[in-house]
């Protein structure tokens, strides 16, 4: 009798068939083929890796550079692409090869949205024989078990180039967890702080974190609290010198991505940090922008000021969190190496740090504090936080994390609808 793991296991096999079906891989063959930089040298010089934060072809043909190493996609980058209708034909193929495993409609939608994922990535490693950050389905995100899964599956179809991005949230702490300790490669992303990416790397040790650096200066202009700069420029230094005196004191690996970038100026402003991923406008920028090899040099040692305006309570706001790793949080991490990790639901993994506290790092929100957050969009309204950032029920980075989640959420949404679209339209 075939049984229902039988059944699954067969699907995700036939996936893997059908993703790798024109996959041509030029693994360590493209070396030499791509123009090169002096810019991007020194970069390289310096310790950074040069990533390109788009899923377009198009895009990335214009900018890539012998000295880049990889791109990275997301729900909000591949929903551009699903849009154009380039996948359209895509999507039946994959809907008709489905058909025999008798998915509900969901099931159906979140199976598709992984074969584009991976059918879009693999056609970036086979044209710039790349590293590709690969993103699972934002339902995933509050589910350990599946984000695993999925997790596994994405390794076995391009173990060489694929690099799983998982969420900053409890399920995704442990997923990364558990996948790490397989040897898979990881982006945890949506950090926005120091004190998150200790968090991520002593739990979860993944190769990469994340500081959407312009997202936070963004908050601080949007909510006209001051001119906004150095914010994510300060918390990403601060992150990265933070991963580095774990690198020394726990053994733990993970490297620092600059990721929100707005323009070239911020990559100078951080040239060696460990990862730089650019969005093309402030690739561009900065290739264009005059700038010579002696203006390019290592700048993590920086501290860059942040500045508010007058009046304003920086205490109230807590924006020091965005880059102070603090004795709660290191005695935190240092009580939960004594507990059994592994055995932890993401529930019993966010009651733990309430009662260890740092409730305002991993929150339990409630669903009007997520409805709050989804109707704002990226970017939290302050007049909405004021009470429960000054009384350290949130933080701001846990803040600006479910901004982030939610708006992938919605992105998301709209890719899954532009399958159900073409899947309920004439042949």
């Amino acid at each position: 009798m075939t049984t229902i793991a039988a059944t699954r296991e067969d699907m995700f096999e036939k996936i893997r068939e059908f993703v790798r079906r024109d996959f041509e891989p030029h693994f360590g063959a493209r070396k030499g083929e791509f123009p090169s930089n002096p810019l991007w040298g020194r970069l390289r010089e310096l310790g950074s890796e040069l990533w390109l934060d788009t899923g377009s072809l198009d895009e990335s043909g214009a900018l890539w550079s012998e000295e880049m190493s990889a791109l990275t996609t997301n729900n909000t980058l591949l929903n551009r692409e699903v849009q154009s209708g380039q996948y359209d034909v895509l999507i039946k193929e994959a809907a008709a090869l489905l058909e025999p495993y008798g998915l509900v409609e969901q099931e159906l939608v979140l199976e598709i949205c992984f074969i584009l994922n991976a059918c879009h990535a693999l056609e970036l490693v086979e044209t710039y024989d790349a590293l590709v950050s690969v993103e699972e389905h934002t339902d995933l995100a509050h589910d350990l078990e599946k984000a695993v899964e999925t997790a596994e599956r994405y390794h076995a179809i391009c173990p060489e180039r694929f690099i799983v991005k998982m969420p900053m949230t409890p399920a995704g702490l442990l997923a990364t967890r558990r996948v790490c300790e397989d040897g898979m490669a990881v982006n945890h992303t949506l950090g926005f702080s120091a004190r998150q990416n200790y968090v991520i790397a002593r739990i979860g040790n993944p190769d990469y974190v994340n500081v959407f650096m312009g997202r936070l200066n963004s908050f601080v202009i949007d909510n006209e609290l001051g001119p906004g700069e150095n914010v994510g420029e300060r918390a990403t230094l601060a992150s990265q010198a933070g991963l580095r005196a774990l690198a020394e004191s726990h053994d733990v690996l993970s490297r620092q991505i600059g990721a929100s970038l707005r323009s070239g100026d911020q990559i100078r402003d951080l040239a060696g940090l460990d990862v730089f991923t650019m969005p093309p406008a402030a690739a561009g920028e900065f290739v264009g922008s005059g700038f010579v090899l002696a203006d390019i040099n290592d700048r993590t040692g920086e501290d860059y000021p942040v500045t508010l305006n007058e009046g304003v309570d920086r205490d109230a706001i807590r924006i020091d969190t965005l880059w102070d790793i603090n004795d709660e949080v290191v005695a935190c991490l240092d009580a939960l190496d004594k507990e059994d990790i592994d055995s932890m639901t993401p529930d019993q993994l966010v009651a733990f740090f309430g009662e260890h506290g740092c409730g305002d790092v991993l929150v339990p929100w409630s669903d009007e504090q997520i409805a709050t957050s989804a109707a704002e969009g990226k970017i939290p309204k302050l007049d909405n936080w004021r009470d429960a950032l000054a009384s350290g029920a949130v933080g701001l980075d846990s803040l600006m994390n479910l901004g982030g989640l939610n708006a992938f959420i919605k992105d998301q949404a709209d890719m899954d609808e532009r399958v159900r679209n073409v899947l309920s339209s004439e042949t």
